[in-house]
């Protein structure tokens, strides 16, 4: 179905403010690069200014917001590639930029997605000209939707999902909603409830075809890496917390003392969701009496650390490879929670908070297949911690359980890839 001509009122006053806000992008990008939160060399690719020429020929552009959405999409940029297309892949987090230049194949370009406002949306489309947009997951930018729309642009959803709290602001702004969603030519959804709720929005065609995250690899680790830090382990018990949040870290540290009267040589491993929080987790762990090393500052733990604060880029593989039980962050917290599936691929026994909403159904099943248990606080988690390394063979049921449970659910990307072979094809006869 074609997008109506027409907007409502309230994408016409979004898209004035946002023309009349242009003035005001300089100075929040300047408040943005002092923070650390924009890359220095390639702030104009914000406003749009390409830092790559367009390859010739067909291109598909693919929007993936942060880190996870990247890591989603990798195996279905590949499966692009394969057919001969050019690849754009857009970002919005220095982070994810980072783990696009580690991780993206060969070929592919990365650029920063430019800010929604429309002059710097029409630089982008002007320069770059895409023939399909795949937007990963939930990331709805008005005016870049609506401006590819007029182009002529397919939109598709992929992997497309929506939380409780999303929804229920969505639903306070139907008519808005409609109007974006209408313009997205397909929706691939995660789950036959995302699906419904993406109908209910005014979405015109749903497809259910899973959950990509199901179909990505392992994260990677470096062997020598690797391979230092089981020796300087030497046999310590170790817990990872895994992609914290502020306000976690206190619990988790909170814990490694309650537990360390009980469980010598115990080592806890933070890995915080953001790296360059590392050193306030550091002043944190001093604070509260534990003692801590860096990641990022080269330390490796001797027999004297407590806490190894994780804080570097693309690593969480290892870390996973090294920890048989993972606490997963932003659960403790009302974040949402954090992806749960690369740890029960490698073999972890998962803890997490009751705070699981982006991800409910995942943990929902984890939980029921005794692949996860749910910890509510500081005191909970030592318990539950130490009743797991008091018993190996519960911390193997559990990882078995986890591991049994993702791969059950695997198969999102050949049927992503056959709901949008379509497009694929015209391209490739274009």
């Amino acid at each position: 179905m074609a997008p109506r001509e027409r907007l409502p009122f309230t994408l016409h006053l979004y898209r004035a403010l946002t023309r009349w806000g242009t003035p005001l992008a300089g100075p929040f990008l300047r408040w943005r690069l002092k923070h650390e939160k924009e890359d220095p060399n390639r702030i104009e690719e914000r406003r749009g200014v390409p830092s790559h020429a367009r390859p010739p020929g067909p291109l598909i552009w693919v929007h993936a917001a942060s880190v996870g959405e990247i890591l989603s999409i990798l195996s279905l940029i590949e499966r692009i590639q394969t057919r001969g297309i050019a690849v754009l892949l857009t970002s919005g987090t220095v982070t994810a930029a980072q783990i696009a230049e580690q991780r993206l194949p060969p070929g592919v370009i990365h650029q920063f997605v430019p800010m929604d406002v429309p002059s710097f949306v029409e630089n982008f489309f002007e320069h770059w000209q895409p023939n399909l947009a795949l937007i990963a997951e939930s990331e709805f930018w008005p005016n870049l939707i609506t401006e590819g729309r007029r182009r002529g642009i397919p939109f598709v959803i992929v992997n497309a999902r929506l939380s409780d709290r999303s929804f229920g602001r969505w639903r306070l702004a139907r008519g808005t909603a409609a109007a974006i969603l209408e313009r997205i030519d397909l929706c691939l959804a995660q789950d036959p409830n995302i699906g419904e709720r993406f109908e209910q929005l005014g979405a015109q065609r749903v497809s259910v075809t899973g959950n990509l995250k199901f179909d990505v690899p392992p994260p990677p680790a470096e062997p020598m890496a690797l391979a230092t830090l089981e020796r300087a382990m030497r046999e310590r018990p170790v817990v990872l917390a895994a992609s914290t949040h502020p306000g976690e870290e206190a619990m988790v540290i909170d814990a490694h003392l309650r537990l360390r009267r009980v469980v010598p040589g115990l080592l806890t491993i933070i890995a915080p969701r953001h790296p360059e929080r590392g050193p306030q987790i550091v002043d944190l762990a001093e604070e509260m009496g534990a003692v801590p090393v860096m990641r990022s500052r080269g330390q490796v733990p001797d027999r004297g650390t407590e806490i190894y604060v994780a804080d570097t880029i693309g690593e969480l593989g290892l870390f996973y490879r090294l920890a048989p039980i993972v606490f997963m962050g932003g659960s403790l917290v009302k974040h949402g929670g954090q992806n749960p599936i690369e740890p029960a691929k490698l073999d972890s026994a998962i803890l997490h908070g009751p705070h699981v909403g982006n991800f409910a159904s995942i943990y929902s099943q984890l939980n029921r297949t005794r692949g996860a248990a749910t910890v509510t606080d500081a005191e909970s988690l030592a318990k539950s911690i130490a009743l797991l390394l008091e018993d190996p063979v519960l911390v193997r049921s559990m990882a078995a359980s986890a591991k049994s449970t993702v791969e059950r659910l695997s198969g999102a990307l050949d049927r992503t890839v056959a709901a949008i072979e379509p497009y694929l094809v015209q391209l490739r006869l274009s």
